[in-house]
This record gives C-alpha cells, structure tokens and sequence, in this order.
C-alpha cells in the first residue's frame, strides 16, 4: 500500500488550497482514510476522516472551513481549505488502515503567510 499526498503550497491568510492522497495496493472506497497535520515540536493533530461509508468526521478548528471528498475511480481522497489561517501551517498527511495496518503517506507542506 501507498499513498501520495500532493497539492500542499504557500497561500495567504484566507486563501484555500485542495489537497490530494492518492491510493495505490488498495481502495480509498473500502478504507477509511485521515488526514493530520505535523507541526515542529508538536504532535501529530488529526484533521478530518472519511469512513469507508463515506461519513466525515472534522477536528473542530476545521469544522465549517475544510472538507474532506473522495473520487473512488481515482482512488484519491481530497481535503479542501478554505479560510486559511497560520494556524494551519504544517506538514499534512494522509493515513489509512489496511488489514490493521496503518500507512502513511509522505506529507505534502502547507504554508499560510499573513
């Protein structure tokens, strides 16, 4: 299983920017996929899940700015930013639990600059 996740970038406070975790060895429609954010000299923070069934689930920073898709034919899940804040800086990866294994993608960098 890997996941690649891609679509990170700088935008200003405000902006909003898509990100992309495309799947390959398994299916995003049949795996629950997460997305998190790694900040330096913090722990990793979970941001938004999408089930299997397709339910979402949001930290509550997020709820009302990002939204979490999925395209099965793609095989890609997507987390959409609005309303970027720098409080949103960080590494964002993306997660997902394959025969109780958890794999993690490579983290895509997101930058907000005031």
């Amino acid at each position: 299983v890997q996941l690649q996740a891609s679509g990170g970038g700088l935008v200003q406070t405000g902006g909003s920017l898509r990100l992309s975790c495309s799947a390959s060895g398994t299916l995003v429609s049949t795996n629950g996929v997460a997305w998190y954010r790694q900040t330096p000299g913090m722990q990793r923070e979970w941001v938004a899940t999408i089930a299997s069934g397709g339910a979402t689930n949001y930290v509550d920073s997020a709820k009302g700015r990002f939204h979490v898709s999925r395209n099965n034919d793609a095989n890609t899940v997507y987390l959409q930013m609005d309303s970027l804040s720098s409080e949103d800086t960080g590494v964002y990866l993306c997660s997902l639990m394959c025969r109780g294994v958890r794999y993690w993608g490579q983290g895509t960098q997101v930058t907000v600059s005031s």
